[in-house]
């Protein structure tokens, strides 16, 4: 059975960081993209960062680039999104998933997901 657990959410300023933790069970962790999901009330869910099986390709989605960083730790099966300069515009449940392929960018090409976690930025 494949579980990803997110952690790391909460409230934060506008302007600070954040950390969120993704770690997965029952999955070869470098077999997998893995990626950040963000819903925000009202809105579809939408691809904030990914990471590739390897760990050496990333992609970010535009209103996040140079604030964000994705990362992984095959070894620990886990992977992370430093969010940094905060905005309350990325204020939303934040998902974990893991995916077949390079840098799927469409959800549908994620077959598992974590359960969220909440990100509120305040201003």
């Amino acid at each position: 059975q494949v579980t990803l657990v997110e952690t790391g959410g909460g409230l934060v300023q506008a302007g600070g960081s954040l950390r969120l933790s993704c770690t997965a069970s029952g999955l070869t962790g470098s077999k997998y993209a893995m990626a950040w999901f963000r819903q925000a009330p009202g809105e579809e869910r939408r691809i904030v960062a990914i990471i590739s099986g390897s760990g050496e390709k990333t992609f970010y989605f535009d209103s996040v680039k140079g604030r964000f960083t994705i990362t992984r730790d095959i070894g620990e099966n886990a992977n992370y999104l430093d969010m940094n300069s905060v905005k309350p515009e990325d204020t939303a449940v934040y998902y974990c998933a893991a995916g077949i392929g390079v840098l799927p960018l469409q959800a549908h090409a994620y077959a598992y997901w974590g359960q969220g976690t909440q990100v509120t930025v305040s201003s």
